[in-house]
């Protein structure tokens, strides 16, 4: 099934026409000089000039809206929900790893085996120009990248936590883990929020305690900490949202 899922979206780009010589890129948003614009097969995943972006072109329209939709500054598309499709897969994928019967040391020899062939095989197709490795619109190639780094990381915590009983040190995690929602919730509806408020509250100046140029990182972590309070909060009182 992932398989198959993640062949044909790739297939949807790489059938899409190329955009002809001379195209003016400035009317998708993208500056001729833009220094990301992929060239040969690759350029079937070019920002704005490929088949997703084609989608939403049509698709998006069909909505009333005060002007007519052209393209997404950022890149991104509706139809990454295809590939994102595949990287919830390969969550099922760990989890049935995770819960099966094999011994501890085989799971783990399975996770970092799936980790790094996917990681390598996505080097390859980007490489090879194939398929670009691109997150914003979620390539395949992506999906096996991120997948992979996912087999690993998951590989590591299994071994201090389940197999060696190392498990204080990741309670902030745990706190995270159990209400994954609505963290993702706040970081896209609430950071901006919490960003400007904690600068308005504490002063700009707070966050550049190690100098200017760290405060983007100081201000960031203030938000992520303020995030996390949170949901510590929730976890204190059980209060876990799911679906």
């Amino acid at each position: 099934m992932q398989a198959v899922v993640l062949v044909g979206y790739w297939a949807l780009f790489a059938l899409y026409p190329l955009s002809a010589p001379g195209c003016d890129y400035l009317k998708a948003g993208v500056p001729s000089d833009w220094p990301h614009r992929m060239t040969g097969f690759a350029a079937h995943w070019n920002k704005n000039s490929n088949a997703a972006s084609a989608f939403d072109l049509w698709f998006l329209n069909l909505f009333p809206r005060e002007t007519p939709y052209a393209f997404n500054e950022a890149g991104y598309v509706t139809l990454s929900f295809i590939p994102t499709f595949g990287t919830m897969l390969l969550g099922l994928i760990t989890g049935g790893v995770i819960r099966s019967p094999s011994a501890p040391r085989a799971k783990v020899k399975w996770l970092l085996a799936a980790g790094i062939i996917g990681i390598v095989a996505a080097e390859v197709l980007g490489k090879l120009g194939l398929c670009p490795v691109v997150k914003r619109i979620w390539t395949p190639s992506w999906t096996l990248f991120s997948g992979g780094w996912c087999f690993l990381l998951t590989a590591a915590f299994y071994t201090l936590i389940d197999i060696w009983g190392w498990k204080r040190w990741a309670f902030p995690l745990v706190v995270v883990g159990m209400n994954s929602i609505t963290a993702y919730c706040i970081d896209i509806l609430l950071r901006g929020f919490i960003y400007d408020n904690l600068a308005i509250h504490l002063g700009a100046k707070v966050f550049e305690v190690f100098g200017a140029a760290y405060e983007p990182v100081v201000h960031g972590g203030a938000v992520v900490l303020a995030s996390w309070l949170v949901l510590w909060w929730m976890y204190r009182r059980k209060i876990f949202l799911r679906i």
